[in-house]
Parts: C-alpha cells; structure tokens; sequence
C-alpha cells in the first residue's frame, strides 16, 4: 500500500468516524453504491435491510464476501457499538431503528455525506418537487455541447458515490431528494438549483412543513442560487450576498429568465434578450419551458457558453417516461408521463397538453390532495381511468366533477381509454402517485404502458 492510499484511508476512516461500527441500511441501489465505496477504502460495515430477500444481495455478496449482513426483522441491539448509520433514501426516518439510533444518539447520515468528503470538483444540486431529474440532464448535455466534462448521478442515473469513480470532471451535477438533503450536513454547492415546491413524499415527511425544510436546506452554504420567482419563500432561505438568478413563466426583468411574447410568439428571454422561440424547444409542455429557463440560469452560473445551451434545448426532446409521445390512434394521441408521480406533476401534464385529455392516473398516493388534483384537472378531461391501491380514493375526489371508471390494472386502463378517446384527444398516463403498488419503479410502469399501447396497433 503506498503513503498516499494509507493516508486516504485514514482520512476516510476518520470522516466516516471508524472509532465504532457503521451500519449501512438498505441494500438497494445507493446501498450498494455504499459497499463499493466502503470497499474502495478498505472500512468494514454491518449491512441490514428490513426485506428477507432485498434486491442487490446477490451483488453485496460480490462485493465483499465476507460482510455482515441482517435481514428481516431488525432489533434494536444491531445498533451495539454503531457510531453511524448510513441510510438509503428511499428508507423513512420514522422506521423504528432509526428512531432508536436517533434516541442513542448515533449519527444518520446520507450517501451525498460521504460523497461530499471526498469530491473535487465544483458541486452544482437541482431539487424541487418536479422537473429535476429533466434540469440535472439538460445540465449535463449543457456541458458536453460547451466542451466541458459534466458528471451527473445521485438521484438521478449513477449513484453519488460510483461518480467518485471516474477521472474528477469539471462539475459533479447532482440530483438531490428531499431525503437526501434532510441527511445531509455538509453541502458546499457553487450553484443549488430549486425549482418549485408542491406537497409530496408526505408518506416519508412528517409534515408539509419538514418536507419544504428540506429542500430549502439547499441553498444553506452555496455560493450562488437559482430559485423560481414564484417561490416567495425562496429568497428568505438564501444567506445575504449570495449571488442568484431567478426563472418563471413570466415577462423577466433586468437579470432575470422568463418569457417574451413578440408578434404572438413566445420566446425563452433573459431581460430584454431574446434566446429561442418555445416552438424551437424539442421537449413539449409550458412545465419544460420552465425547466430551460431554469437550466439556462443554472448554466449561466456555471460559465457555460449560451449557444452550446441554446443547441440542448433545441434538440433535446426529453427523458423517457415524462410527456413521452407513444403512438396517435384513431386520431388520439398516447402519452407516457409515468413520471408524474405527485399531484403537482400530474396537473402540470394535464395543463400541457391541447385538447381534451382522457386520464389513466392512480397507483400509492404518497398522501397526495386529490380533490385539489380534481379540481385542478376535471374542465380538461374527457373522463378519468384510475387503477391501482388509491383508485377509490381518487374516483372518490372526481364524484360530480367527471366521469370516471375504475379498472384492475393498467393494460386494461389503456384499452378503456382507447374506446373512450375521440379524434384530436390526448390519452395520457399522468398518474399522481407512486408506482409501488403494482411495479418496481415509474420506469417499469411507463414500459408497460407503452407496451399496452403498442398492442392497439398490433
């Protein structure tokens, strides 16, 4: 081992806080992500998982033959001589081992924690409740056009830790949850991004109020900020002198992004400046708009070159499953929007769209308001197909406001929608809820909404 791996190591040892046992919890993908990190480093963990048989066991086995890993059930006594759990995202901090660590006082951290320790590079975060995952890749793609290297990952495609595998780029683009950010202490971002705050993961929360903490807590040591005008709350969150630019779907000011309407075209603006009509956006909806002007501020504060953002957005159409175009039939179109999986998304889809629009929604709610999603939606729908653990509840909130049908899956979803759909509709797959009820992840579910689809046209 040479001096400069052996004072890593110690150095990592000392950050991860070696004096005791550390406690990986969950063995999905950022778990796993963990016992490559752990491994790199040569530091010994314990691994649990509430599930008999978690997804990626098989693969930790791989990675370290020889780990300590407790399944099932897990008793309070798995936290002896832990001085730190390591948490996936995905697990709630009212599961009752957490509390007992909170209550002995052991430290619950995330995975961004660690990854923060050891990166180099300048660190930009995209958070919000939608958009995210769309902002963090047009940044990415921004960056390649500009002829710089942009790493993305963390919520978003390769976890935060795998990144630390490749050659240190220019920027490490990380998109960041709500839980990852409530975990997390050390976040020195040179840009943090938020785009918009609706009520989600309050299944996860404890309440609204944490869950909007949470993403405020991005802006709490970056350097610079792009935050959505119509976020009154924003500017609070953000420590004076901190320099920002800010987006909305309206007319911007001096040093703001927003949009112009000349001649009855509208235009992505800066100020006064004209950057590109909305009809030369390849992504589709006033909610990406949104998205590029967000992206375009991001871009700005990293220094990269406007025309190579300009050429993104004229040629990126999207990420598959959100507004995703599948097939037009009997004159209606088919559209794939799985990743709408909150409220706030799901009306945004609606709202985009021209026409009148035949809904499949439903799956796990996530507590979710479904009578503001009613009322939000209903003057725009022809009828509404729902399936999945909350369908009741949302045909519950459409009573009086549209028709409704309730079906046992979503094959059956589509093949109703496609009877009820008349030309110049939009049948569209926007569900305002999580896909776990019924599949693995919202990728699984837009996949099987497609394949549906497809079997129309067979």
């Amino acid at each position: 081992m040479s001096a400069a791996t052996a004072k890593d190591r110690a150095s990592a040892k000392k950050a991860l806080g070696a004096r005791q046992t550390i406690l990986v919890f969950g063995l999905g993908v950022t778990g796993l992500s963990v016992a490559r990190y752990l491994k790199r480093k040569g530091i010994a963990a314990r691994f649990a998982d509430t599930r008999e048989k978690p997804p990626g066991l098989a693969e930790l086995g791989e990675i370290d033959p020889d780990a300590d890993v407790v399944l099932g059930r897990l008793p309070e006594r798995l936290l002896k001589n832990v001085g730190r759990v390591i948490v996936s995202p995905g697990i709630s901090d009212a599961e009752p081992l957490l509390q007992a660590a909170r209550n002995a006082g052991v430290e619950i951290v995330s995975d961004i924690e660690l990854f923060v320790h050891d990166a180099v590079a300048p660190l930009v975060a995209v958070t919000g409740s939608n958009g995210k995952s769309t902002v963090t890749t047009l940044l990415s793609l921004m960056c390649d056009a500009a002829g710089i290297n942009g790493l993305a990952g963390a919520n978003l495609g390769e976890p935060a830790l795998d990144l630390l595998e490749h050659d240190t780029p220019a920027y490490y683009i990380l998109e960041l949850s709500s839980f990852q950010l409530q975990r997390t202490a050390t976040l020195p971002l040179k840009v943090a991004v938020l785009l918009n705050i609706s009520p989600d993961h309050l299944d996860w929360h404890a309440s609204e109020d944490e869950y909007r903490s949470a993403k405020y807590r991005i802006f709490r040591e970056a350097e610079s900020a792009v935050v959505n005008r119509d976020d009154e709350e924003a500017p609070k969150h953000l420590a004076k002198g901190v320099a920002r630019l800010s987006f909305a779907l309206d007319k911007p000011g001096e040093d703001q992004f927003g949009l112009i309407t000349e001649d009855g075209e509208d235009f992505l603006a800066r100020g006064e400046q004209l950057l590109l009509s909305t009809s030369d956006i390849a992504m589709v909806g006033a909610h990406n708009q949104a998205n590029a002007l967000a992206a375009l501020a991001a871009g700005e504060l990293m220094g990269l070159k406007l025309s190579a953002m300009l050429q993104v957005l004229h040629e990126f159409p999207g990420l598959p499953h959100r507004m995703q175009y599948i097939a037009r039939i009997n004159g209606a179109d088919f559209i794939n929007d799985s990743k709408a999986t909150n409220v706030s998304a799901a009306v945004a889809s609606v709202e985009s769209v021209p026409g009148l629009v035949v809904l499949i929604a439903g799956g796990r709610g996530k507590g979710g308001d479904f009578d503001a999603f009613a009322k939000s939606v209903c003057s725009k729908l022809r009828s509404a197909i729902l399936f999945g653990e909350d369908a009741a509840a949302i045909e519950g909130a459409f009573d009086g406001l549209a028709p409704t049908s309730r079906v046992a899956d979503l094959h059956e979803a589509v093949h109703c929608a496609a009877e009820i759909a008349a030309p110049g509709d939009t049948v569209l797959l926007a569900p305002a809820c999580a896909s776990f009820d019924q599949y693995q992840n919202y990728q699984a579910r837009g996949d099987d909404f497609r394949s549906a689809v497809m079997e129309l046209t067979a």
